[in-house]
């Protein structure tokens, strides 16, 4: 195996990775926008977590239910 093939092997789960990091943050930052929570806004938008921190926030703080998550 080259050393330069290394980072092509990775490139899968590099997409998977921030796809789902994408959808979570979309989902948690729509949410906090529309309750007006402009601390959990600014939080969310520049601390990148590969989705824990805006799983915490919709399910824990915001409460969203798991039916009403794209309502």
């Amino acid at each position: 195996m080259n050393y330069f093939d290394l980072p092509f092997m990775f490139m899968p789960i590099i997409i998977i990775a921030s796809l789902w990091s994408l959808f979570w943050k979309g989902t948690a930052l729509w949410h906090a926008a529309r309750k007006g929570s402009s601390i959990w806004f600014i939080l969310l938008l520049f601390v990148n977590t590969l989705g824990i921190l805006e799983i915490i926030y919709l399910f824990a703080v915001a409460k969203v239910k798991s039916d009403k998550l794209f309502k």
